[in-house]
Parts: C-alpha cells; structure tokens; sequence
C-alpha cells in the first residue's frame, strides 16, 4: 500500500444495520426491500445534512463519516427519531428498526472506502445498541458530553479486537434534557488506574506471540461482495470454518488442529438458524494464502471464522477470529487457553462464543446440542487421526484408519463416534469388492452399537441408514435416516447419506432436496453427491436434470467411472446416442474390464425396473 493509494486521518464513524432483517426479508422481500431503500434514502440525506458521508451501504448496513463527531451524534439522533416517526405508520410486524454506533478514531481510507480500528470499534457500538437506539464510544461521549443535549447511560468497558484494552461504552438515552449527566458510571474514575495497571500488565504478557502472530499482522479485511457470490446467501447468518492452522513445533499435531476445526463445523450445524458449509469444502483452502473475501464469495457465506492451534505437551492454546465478510469488520478476535484435558469444554467455548455472536445480532437463541462422541482425550485424537487417513479413500489408508479406530474404542469404549467411522472401513470395503455381504453385516453391527451409545448422534443414524439401504434393508434405513434429519438437518454428510438411502429406499423425490441441499452446503463437494443426485433425478423421471447433474459429477472428476455410467444411461434415455456413446468409451478407458451385468449384480436400488432400464441402457450405450 503507497502513500498514493490510502492516507490515515481521523474521522468520526456511523455504523448502522437493521434489528431482525433476516425475518424481514423471509416473511416479504419485495416489502422489506422497498422499505429498506426508503430509509437509507432518509439517513444518506440527514447524513448529508450534517456534513457527513456515506461511504458504503451493503444490504442492511450503511457506514458513514464525518469530520465533526457532534455531526455524527445529530445525524444518529435525528436520523433513529424520523425513523421512529416513520415506522409508526407500519404494522408493528413490519416496522424497520435500526441500530446505530459511532466512534471517533484513526482510520485508513483508500479509494473513498474506509478502514481500521476506528471503523471495527464502531461497528462494535453498533452490535452493542438496541433496536431504534445508539451506542458511543467513550472517545466519543468525552468530546459530545457537554455539547449536545443528551443523557447517557454507561455500559462498561467492551473488548474489541485488536484494542488491548477494553473500550468505553455509552448508551444514548434520546433524552433532551439533563445535558451531559451520565447514569452507571459512578465509582468508575476509581477503578480506572486499575484496569490501566492490568491493561498494561496483559499487553507485556501477550506482546511476544499472540498479538504480533495473530492480531497485528493480519491483513486488511477486504470486504466481500453479494454480486460476485457463485451462490445467493443464505436467508440465515451463513459461516465457513477455514481450517485451523497448527502452529505446534511437531507437524504430527496437524490432525489435532484439524480435528479442532472438524468439531467446530459439526457443533454449529446442530443449530438450525445457521446455515454452515461442509469440512470437504472448507478444507480445499488448507495450507493456501487465501482471503476471506474469496472464501465468503466462492461459498457463498457471510462470516468466516479463523484460527489456530497451539499445543505444547498438556497445553492447548487456540486462537480464533469471527469476520463478517460483507462488512470487512471483525466481529470478535479471542485467545483461549486450557489443558489438553479440557479440549472439549474449549470447543464448547469456542462453539458457543460463534454463536451467541451471530445469534445476538439477530436475536436468536442457541438450541441445545447434542451428545458427543468421545470424552476421553487421547481417544479422540486417535479417531481423529484415522478419519484423516480415511478421507484418502485408498485400501491401504482403510487398513491404517481401521487400525486407528479400533485403538481410539479400546481407550474409550464408550466413543460413538469412533465405532461409526470404524464402521466406515468396513463399508469401504465392500465398496473394494471385498467381501462385500459380510464387510457390509459388520458395518451395520458398528453403526449400530453407535447408536446404541449415543441415540443423539446424527452421523451414527445416517451412517446406519446408507449401509440398511445397501443392505436391502430398506424400511429400516429410512427409518434411520429420517432420524438423522431431525437431529442434524444442517450437515451436508448426514443430508446426503440420508438422501441416498431414501433414495435406494425407493424414495426418489424425497431424496432430491435433502441431495440438493447436502450440495449447497458443500459447495466444492466430490463427484459422488453430483452423480447420487443425477440417479435420484432419473428414479423421479426428471432425465435432462439428471443429464446436467451427471455433467457436473464429470466435471468435479474426469476420472469417476461412476459419473459416466450415470451420463449415459441420462443419454440414452433421452435419445442422445453419440454422447451415451462417448461416455460409455471413458467408462472403458477408466476400466477395460467393466462388465454390464457383474456390475448391475451389485446394485441395491429397491425399484428392480429402475435398475433394468439402467442395465438395458448401458448395453444400448455399447457397453458389455
């Protein structure tokens, strides 16, 4: 960055966003997008009035500056009472309400956006306002106090990231009268030399790592942009968790992050006012400089979380940092520390604090969470271990895993988790072709004994409805997989392995949804969810869908045998013989020995007309 390009200065901001808009925008968009252009019209005109500039207004936000900070407080003023005035004519249901924060402080403005510290801590006075209120800093409220005819109520000190200190925090009460007179702030001038003292005393403990590793030196956050996104956001806060670094000296800690990170996902999926995106998806960017704005808009999500992982012997220091990519802002930055035997309640911490978060801007409430797998640390790590040599999907990591697995339930019987993803191995195996009733009788055994642990466990009942439905047993495994779809009806590995039991299970346009929605929550997902939602497309009938879909399979891996096969059965069936024809040869190209009916043999499809169309059109595509 030159001298050219950005200049520092000192500005007073306005941040404000509107309270509950998601509701809004679900119960009328038309309605709530009329309304909402209506009063940013009306703040960019008072903003205007008061010397004041708008300087950016994505989606429900509007960030503004002025060179005078009692400018800025008139405006907030004026601006909350017209809109209270404004809404008075709207259903109460309807109304648009919208909270306000203003600091004054060093910002960084490049290309006519602005950015820094100053910016961040405005946002924070936002996020801390009530609905058709505001919140100013204290840098704020000592330049105003005496100059505009308000009261104010003190709110204490407030973190913010990158600030070492906790930073003032007052309510305008909207009042005209008792200019300057601040309620709850008596007895606070002595205590401040204490909070200084230990202000000062944490600056030197973290000054040596964390703050110059994690705060000071990360990048400025360049927002992100709606129009850019390969998918529309979510109508509900939308998150990607980017793997967590290791930052241990042993590069064998590496799965202890990312088991970290693993956690993280599958515990916030649990709420159904997130929308999370998928481990598979998230980890394509491990080890990759990448921003946060080409992460928010390859996703398609708002917020991303980063992180990473210390561990030293018994010690575990994680450190994480929530963005709002739209905005740019950091909506909080934190360091948590604890023994290697409190791993679990860190998660817990860490899981919690995402959501309280995102859940306080739009007033929502957590749900409860369901059981974990293991409470047993070393166990955990174990089963973290094997399920990173499980994803290589190769007979040899099978066997590693497997191995892996079985030594995580020795040291904790009792891990759910474990016995569902020892069950995994054994369903790799039939897969492999090896010995495939008898591995698939074990994979049910071990899904079922997870279950039986922990009847909480989304994964254990999806698990144990995909390997019923290969088993034939098909009302059983819906069962099952509608179980899991109650639990967790926001993870993209229980979605689609309950989508693709319903749809063996005969069940085809159930199945459709649940596959098309495992997909957007696993955007860069492998071919296996494009060509399992090609086959349910077929079983509906819906042959030009299950043609793009299979494409799609073909494209995600030019190698899937399994993703040609479901080309051209699409292609016949819909009379396009050259291509059948063409998909057909790479299916020979990628296994010369393929074999029509051993293959059709093994299918598990409960409509046996679905599965002799496939096997007639494979024929008719030149296979033998």
């Amino acid at each position: 960055m030159t001298t050219q390009e950005s200049k520092r200065k000192l500005a007073a901001i306005l941040s404000a966003d509107v309270k509950g808009y998601s509701r809004l925008m679900r119960e009328d968009e038309e309605a709530t997008v009329r309304t909402l252009t209506e009063c940013k019209a009306l703040m960019s005109h008072l903003i205007e009035t008061y010397r004041g500039r708008v300087v950016d207004s994505p989606g429900d936000n509007l960030l503004a500056e002025f060179a005078s900070v009692v400018d800025a407080l008139r405006s907030g003023v004026e601006i909350q009472k017209q809109l209270k005035a404004k809404n008075e004519g709207l259903p109460e249901n309807r109304r648009m309400e919208f909270r306000i924060g203003i600091n004054l402080g060093d910002v960084i403005e490049e290309e006519g956006h602005i950015y820094g510290d100053g910016v961040n801590i405005a946002a924070r006075m936002e996020g801390l306002a009530e609905a058709g209120g505001i919140c100013v800093s204290g840098t704020v409220y000592e330049h105003v106090k005496n100059k505009v005819p308000m009261r104010y109520a003190y709110l204490g000190g407030q973190s913010v990231k990158n600030i070492p200190e906790p930073v003032r925090v007052y309510r305008v009460l909207m009042e005209p009268e008792q200019a300057g007179k601040v309620i709850g702030e008596k007895g606070q001038k002595r205590t401040q030399w204490r909070r200084a003292a230990a202000a000062v005393a944490l600056l030197v403990l973290v000054a040596g790592g964390l703050v110059w590793n994690f705060y000071w030196r990360a990048p400025k956050i360049e927002p992100a942009s709606k129009e850019k996104m390969a998918y529309p956001l979510p109508d509900k806060p939308s998150i990607a968790v980017l793997p967590f670094v290791n930052m241990s000296e042993d590069p064998k800690h590496e799965f202890f992050a990312d088991g970290m990170t693993e956690e993280i996902i599958t515990a916030l999926s649990k709420s159904p006012y997130l929308f999370v995106i998928a481990r598979q998806s998230t980890f394509t960017y491990k080890g990759k400089p990448v921003k946060v704005k080409q992460v928010s808009e390859d996703l398609g999500v708002r917020y991303v979380l980063e992180g990473s992982v210390r561990r030293s012997e018994e010690k575990v220091r994680i450190t994480a940092q929530l963005i709002d990519a739209i905005t740019g802002y950091h909506l909080w930055a934190e360091r948590f520390d604890g023994d290697l035997k409190d791993i679990f309640a860190l998660q817990d911490e860490i899981t919690l604090k995402i959501m309280k978060s995102v859940h306080e801007k739009l007033e929502l409430v957590p749900t409860r969470r369901s059981g974990r797998g293991a409470r047993n640390v070393e166990s955990f790590l174990k089963a973290k271990e094997g399920r990173e040599l499980l994803f290589h999907t190769t007979q040899e990591d099978n066997i590693l895993s497997r191995k892996l697995f079985e030594e995580a339930i020795a040291l904790d019987p009792n891990n759910a988790a474990a016995y569902t993803l020892l069950a995994w191995t054994y369903m790799a195996d039939s897969l492999f072709g090896k010995s495939p009733k008898e591995s698939r009788k074990r994979a049910i055994e071990l899904a079922e004994r997870a279950v039986a642990l922990d009847e909480l466990d989304a994964a254990a009942h999806a698990s144990l409805g995909c390997f019923l439905a290969y088993a034939r047993q098909y009302e059983k495994a819906i069962v099952h997989a509608e179980q899991a779809m109650t639990l967790d009806p926001n993870s993209s590995d229980v979605l689609f392995n309950s989508g693709l039991a319903l749809a063996i299970s005969g069940r085809p346009d159930e199945a459709i949804p649940l596959l098309q929605k495992a997909i957007r929550l696993n955007p860069l997902a492998p071919s296996i969810y494009f060509f399992t939602l090609s086959i349910a497309y077929r079983m509906a009938n819906r042959f030009d869908e299950a043609i793009e879909q299979a494409k799609r399979a073909v494209e995600r891996n030019p190698k899937d045998l399994f993703a040609y096969l479901a080309l051209a059965v699409g292609c016949v069936l819909t009379g396009r013989e050259t291509e059948a024809r063409a998909a057909a040869a790479e299916v020979l190209k990628i296994d010369p020995t393929f074999s029509v009916e051993q293959f059709g043999s093994t299918l598990p499809y409960k409509d046996k007309s679905f599965v002799d169309r496939s096997i007639d059109a494979w024929r008719k595509a030149g296979l033998k």
